[in-house]
């Protein structure tokens, strides 16, 4: 399975890594974002992801089409969850299979960072102060300049 998905149950890792899984490939990469209790010195509490889906979706995929045509893989799939998710729980999931490392590991770098800059997905962080806060998920990330080619 290559693709890109929107979910709002939790991730399967062990589902979406056996899908990469080919004879051909010596090098699988993966990069797991979890929710976490803090943020720019605040405490984080629980988060909330929203989604534009059509688009999300599109772009999501064109992202996946473009490592496949940069890097030497066979195979590229992400999920990103969408919805209430608490601390510690998985966000988004991005696994690379290719015939050696070195192709899995920049792709990899290649699809979180562009999925992180591109996707119309906004964060809203609540804080343990009772505070809530829209994040710009765009700002969370700047283009990587080592995943060229």
């Amino acid at each position: 399975m290559s693709g890109f998905k929107l979910l709002d149950t939790p991730i399967d890792t062990t589902l979406l890594r056996s899908s990469l899984a080919d004879r051909q490939c010596g090098g699988y990469a993966a990069f797991e974002g979890w929710v976490r209790n803090h943020n720019d010195g605040k405490a984080v509490q629980a988060l909330k992801y929203e989604a534009c889906t059509p688009l999300a979706m599109a772009e999501g995929a064109r992202v996946l089409q473009e490592a496949m045509e940069r890097f030497e893989i066979k195979h590229v799939a992400c999920a990103h969850r969408i919805g209430a998710l608490k601390i510690g729980e998985l966000a988004v999931w991005v696994g690379v299979s290719a015939p050696h490392r070195g192709d899995a590991f920049r792709a990899c770098r290649y699809v979180i960072d562009e999925i992180k800059q591109r996707l119309p997905i906004w964060k809203k962080e609540h804080y343990t102060d009772g505070t809530s806060e829209w994040i710009n998920c765009a700002a969370c990330v700047a283009p990587s300049h080592e995943s060229s080619g």
